[in-house]
């Protein structure tokens, strides 16, 4: 209920005459550093939201073993990684763009895929934080 009461009185001020609309760069950095994992797909998946952004992303990357396994699925984090590395990338030229940003980004994405592992069965835990070392090593190591 105070979700649909958020939305509802955030709908009221985003239409509200005079209103402001935030900048791409406040929006992708509340999308990318602030915002639940769930949300952000939302987000992303609605047809309304802000088209001065990148959107797409080719998943994880991953050659061979792809976004999701047995024990893990990246997808959604994998989704956030690519919106905020394409966006904080372009923005005002890509002025916003730093190692300590890409870090940040990189951690994000760390954090979400540990989440999607503690939301697994006990049993499959330790793998999937396994393959969420590798993920964010890799990312680390080759992106950027």
């Amino acid at each position: 209920m105070a979700f649909l009461a958020a939305l509802i009185v955030g709908l009221v001020l985003a239409f509200a005459p005079g209103a402001r609309q935030p900048s791409p760069l406040e929006t992708v950095r509340k999308l990318a550093f602030a915002t639940p994992l769930p949300e952000f797909v939302r987000a992303a998946d609605d047809p309304r939201r802000d088209q001065r952004l990148v959107w797409d992303t080719d998943g994880c990357s991953a050659p061979v073993v792809g976004n999701a396994g047995k024990t893990y699925d990246f997808t959604a984090a994998c989704r956030r990684h690519d919106f905020g590395y394409r966006n904080l990338k372009r923005i005002d030229g890509g002025k916003h763009w730093n190692e300590t940003v890409r870090e940040r980004v990189d951690r994000v994405f760390l954090a979400d895929m540990r989440r999607d592992c503690t939301a697994r069965p006990t049993v499959q835990r330790a793998t999937c934080r396994s393959w969420a070392n590798v993920y964010f090593a890799a990312v680390r190591n080759f992106s950027g």
